[in-house]
C-alpha cells in the first residue's frame, strides 16, 4: 500500500477561544503587513473586524479583502493577488470557510509566482515559494486549512482547479469553535454534510493508506455523531468543536489519500447549475456509496463499526442510508430533479464528471458510463 506522500505542514491550535492568539502567531512568523481575506457574507458577523484588532494590538498591519463569492473564480483571486501587492503584504490571514481559505491561497500563488491561476492547476507548479499564510476556518467543513491545494474555478468555463504545491499549505490554524455558533443553519448543514463525504470518500481511496485511514475513520466518527446535534441546538459549542476537528482531520485524510467519484459528479452540477457544493455533494454521495459497495464494502463495515453501528449484510447499502437520513435532517434536497437539474443535461454531466481529477482515485473505476448511471440513480 504506497499512496501519496504526506508530511504535516501546519500547526494546528485548537480549542475555544483560541482566536485570542492570533496575534501572537503572526508576530512569530515575522509578518508586519497582512491581507486579511474574508467573505462578505462573514462581515455582519464582526469576526473580521475582531481579528484586524487582535492583529493590530501585535503590532500588525491589515488590509481587509472582501471582494469575492462563495466560490471563488480566477478574477476575484487575481483582485486579491492585486490587493496584497498594493498593500505590499508580507502574508495573508484568511478567516471564514473554504472560500476565503481557497481564496487566500489563489491570491498568494499569483502574487509570488505570478502568471494566470491556470498555471497551477495540478500540483507543485509555483516557480517561488508562497509567502506565510494563518487559517482561521469558521466553518466545519472543506477542511482547506489542512491541505496544500486551493479549488478555484475558471472564470470562463467555470471548471473547477485544483492547484497545489507545498508552500501552499498555511503555517498556522486556529480552529475557535465559537466562531462558527453564529454561521446560518444552511451553512452549517451543507458545510458538515461536505465534510462528511470527504471522511467517507477518503477512507476508500486508491490511494488510502494507513494514516489516511486513521485521519479519515476518526473524522467520520466526530462528524457523524455530532452534525444532528449542532443542527438541533446550535449553539452547543463542544459539539461545533467535535465537528470543526472531525472537518481538519477529514481534511488531513483528503492531504493523504484524495477523493473519489462524489466530488467528480458534483463539481459539473455547481459549474452548469449554480449548486451549493455541499448540496451537490448530498445528491450524490448515497449513491456512489452503493455503486461502490461491490469493492469497497467491507471499508464501509469498518467505518459504521467506528461509529457504533450496525453493517449487516449489506454495508453500503447500510451506509448510504444513513448519509441520506444525515441529508434528510439537515434540509438539503433530494435528488437531482428535485434540485433543477434537467434529465436532458445528465449525458453532458456525465461527460464532464469523467474530465475531473478526483475521479481517478475511486475505488471503483469511473468513467463517462458510471457517471451518467450515477447521475440517473439520482435523478
Amino acid at each position: 500500500m504506497t499512496g501519496q506522500p504526506f508530511t504535516a505542514r501546519t500547526r494546528l491550535v485548537f480549542g475555544p477561544g483560541c482566536l485570542d492568539d492570533l496575534g501572537e502567531h503572526a508576530r512569530e512568523l515575522g509578518l508586519r503587513r497582512v491581507l486579511l481575506v474574508s467573505d462578505p457574507g462573514l462581515l455582519a458577523s464582526g469576526h473580521p473586524e475582531r481579528a484586524a484588532a487582535l492583529l493590530g494590538a501585535a503590532g500588525v498591519e491589515v488590509a481587509p479583502f472582501h471582494d469575492f463569492d462563495h466560490d471563488p473564480d480566477s478574477m476575484m483571486v487575481q483582485r486579491g493577488a492585486d490587493a496584497a501587492r498594493a498593500f505590499a503584504a508580507d502574508g495573508f490571514v484568511a478567516l471564514g470557510g473554504g472560500s476565503s481559505l481557497d481564496c487566500a491561497k489563489g491570491a498568494n500563488f499569483l502574487l509570488t509566482s505570478g502568471g494566470r491561476m491556470a498555471d497551477y492547476r495540478g500540483y507543485g507548479k509555483a516557480t517561488q515559494p508562497l509567502l506565510p499564510m494563518i487559517a482561521v476556518p469558521t466553518t466545519a467543513g472543506t477542511g482547506s486549512e489542512a491541505q496544500s491545494y486551493a479549488l478555484i474555478s475558471d472564470a470562463e468555463t467555470h471548471e473547477k482547479m485544483a492547484c497545489g504545491d507545498p508552500s501552499a499549505a498555511f503555517r498556522v490554524a486556529l480552529l475557535d469553535a465559537e466562531l462558527t455558533v453564529s454561521q446560518p443553519r444552511h451553512v452549517t448543514a451543507t458545510a458538515g454534510y461536505d465534510a462528511l463525504s470527504h471522511a467517507v470518500e477518503s477512507y476508500v481511496t486508491r490511494e488510502r493508506t494507513p494514516l489516511s485511514a486513521l485521519f479519515a475513520r476518526e473524522a467520520f466518527c466526530l462528524l457523524d455523531a455530532h452534525l444532528e446535534r449542532v443542527l438541533d441546538t446550535p449553539g452547543d459549542v463542544g459539539a461545533r468543536a467535535a465537528m470543526l476537528l472531525g472537518a481538519h482531520l477529514a481534511g488531513l485524510a483528503i492531504e493523504a489519500s484524495m477523493l473519489g467519484a462524489t466530488h467528480a459528479c458534483a463539481n459539473p452540477l455547481s459549474a452548469r447549475y449554480g449548486t451549493a457544493h455541499g448540496v451537490a455533494i448530498a445528491l450524490m454521495l448515497p449513491h456512489v456509496v452503493r455503486w461502490n459497495g461491490t469493492v469497497a464494502g467491507p471499508l464501509y463495515a469498518e467505518l459504521l463499526a467506528a461509529g457504533g453501528r450496525r453493517a449487516g449484510s449489506d454495508a453500503a447499502s447500510a451506509l448510504a442510508d444513513r448519509l441520506e437520513a444525515l441529508a434528510v435532517a439537515a434540509g438539503l434536497p433530494r435528488g437531482l430533479r428535485a434540485a433543477g437539474v434537467a434529465e436532458a443535461d445528465v449525458a453532458g454531466l456525465a461527460a464532464q464528471a469523467a474530465t475531473q481529477w478526483t475521479g481517478r482515485f475511486n475505488p471503483r473505476p469511473f468513467d463517462a458510463g458510471a457517471a451518467l448511471d450515477l447521475y440517473r440513480a439520482a435523478w
